[in-house]
């Protein structure tokens, strides 16, 4: 079933009591963070962005790395959850969710009201800065001053490496034990939702096969088609701070 949010809602939807939640970068864009790949991303108004979060040229090139540090002070705002992200937080509190894989680095979900150990960030968190030498961290707030203060491509200060924030970028691999983690989430659900996602990058978009395979029915929630509708028990198209509190709504 594609369009709007069925009424009434599937029993096996509202019966649901392990639901695990896959989201993408759709959920944010209600929160004015702009999506990467959809008709008016930032990587399809200007390709060359992508260079900025591709590890290769990150580490070989210090004008790329000021770049993406630029990039990410102007990205800094007040950014708060929308209606989509509170549902899911609700549906937390009522003992429904297994856990919420996400591909987004923004923290949303957690200051929604997500417990952080519910929350698995599959792509890192933006609220943190790495060495990609000695593995040290500190907190992006921290590297942020020291770019207000004239460092226009700070260094670590334990061992003089390159920082990053802590997310992953192109050619990085993704936290072993984090996709486990999500593997077995997606191994242990009775509904999985893909939500604001193209599910077109891997591993991530592998979970809803895990999820399919191991007998979940599967809804996605996207403004564009994915190579899951036709394969779903679900399809939604509506506005995703809109849909998810009718779709969600209590049993």
């Amino acid at each position: 079933m594609t369009g709007a949010v069925p009424e009434p809602l599937p029993d096996w939807l509202t019966d649901a009591r392990r639901i695990v939640v896959l989201t993408g970068a759709g959920i944010s864009t209600e929160s004015g963070i702009p999506d990467y790949r959809g008709p008016d991303g930032v990587w399809t108004k200007d390709p060359d962005a992508e260079k900025l979060v591709t590890l290769s040229y990150y580490v070989a090139d210090p004008d790329i790395r000021r770049r993406a540090w630029l990039m990410r002070r102007d990205l800094r705002g007040d950014i708060a959850p929308n209606d989509g992200h509170r549902a899911l937080a609700e549906l937390e509190r009522r003992g429904r969710l297994r856990a919420v894989l996400t591909q987004n680095i923004d923290g949303l979900h957690q200051q929604a009201g997500n417990s952080p150990g519910v929350v698995l960030e599959l792509h890192g968190t933006i609220h943190e800065v790495a060495c990609l030498s000695c593995g040290d961290r500190t907190t992006m707030d921290s590297a942020m001053a020291r770019i207000d203060a004239g460092e226009p491509d700070p260094d670590c200060r334990h061992c003089g490496g390159i920082l990053k924030s802590a997310t992953i970028s192109f050619g990085q691999m993704l936290d072993p034990d984090v996709l486990t983690a999500a593997a077995e989430a997606a191994a242990d659900c009775d509904v999985f939702l893909a939500i604001g996602t193209s599910l077109t990058v891997h591993p991530a978009a592998g979970l809803t096969d895990i999820a399919a395979a191991s007998g979940a029915r599967v809804v996605v929630v996207n403004a564009e088609p994915t190579p899951y509708d036709e394969s779903a028990d679900l399809v939604v198209r509506e506005r995703i701070g809109a849909a998810l509190p009718w779709l969600l709504a209590p049993a």
